[in-house]
């Protein structure tokens, strides 16, 4: 089963839209450069509509160490993913699970970044583009993939209904993760695009297993 991240989630109605489509995290983006910026108190309402079962995952750009521990003090989050050059060492201090997102293009050793981020829960894979660190809408060459990453992989980078089965069909991802591919706005879900989005990836899983 491919499991499903929507990201850059900012108001609790898209929230419920991600989680009744059947998505199996949301993800808090707390860098202030993005559209998708939650505050503290955003965030902590946000956590009142979430359901039973979801992962919760804070979104983070080279922050400082203290932004990190005030957010967890009013945040619940369960999972840390890091986007920009942070450590290992960096990423483990908080005592939480942490994803680490590579920004992909040719020459990237993705075998060597797994190596290096051994004790993460997974490598996010997003495109690379000069000057921003995430949330692009960009997708980026799936062949760069090797297969033999020892770690989880979450897809992620320019992804859409229209697209995600034929990323699942090549990559056979860990998880696939969508922002701008299911916005009316930056920041704005649609909750159709949600849906369609989440019943491809099902769709596919289903014709993968038999």
């Amino acid at each position: 089963m491919t499991r499903i991240k929507i990201c850059g989630i900012t108001r609790s109605g898209d929230l419920r839209a991600a989680t009744r489509a059947g998505a199996h995290a949301i993800g808090l983006v707390f860098y202030e450069a993005s559209p998708r910026n939650v505050t503290i108190p955003q965030a902590s309402h946000l956590m009142h509509a979430v359901e039973p079962f979801i992962n919760k995952v804070g979104l983070f750009v080279n922050p400082a160490p203290e932004e990190v521990e005030t957010i967890l003090r009013f945040v619940a989050l369960d999972t840390l993913q890091f986007h920009g050059e942070e450590s290992a060492e960096f990423c483990r201090q908080f005592g939480k699970p942490y994803l680490k997102a590579i920004r992909v293009k040719a020459g990237v050793d993705l075998v060597e970044c797994a190596a290096r981020y051994a004790d993460a829960q997974g490598l996010l894979l997003d495109a690379h583009v000069e000057g921003v660190q995430g949330g692009s809408g960009e997708t980026f060459d799936w062949k760069l993939i090797p297969h033999n990453l020892p770690l989880p992989v979450i897809l992620s980078g320019g992804l859409h209904a229209g697209n995600v089965v034929e990323a699942i069909k090549q990559i056979s991802p860990y998880a696939v993760d969508v922002s701008s591919g299911v916005e009316a706005a930056k920041g704005i879900k649609d909750a159709a695009k949600i849906a369609a989005f989440v019943n491809e990836v099902k769709r596919i899983d289903v014709q993968l297993s038999r």
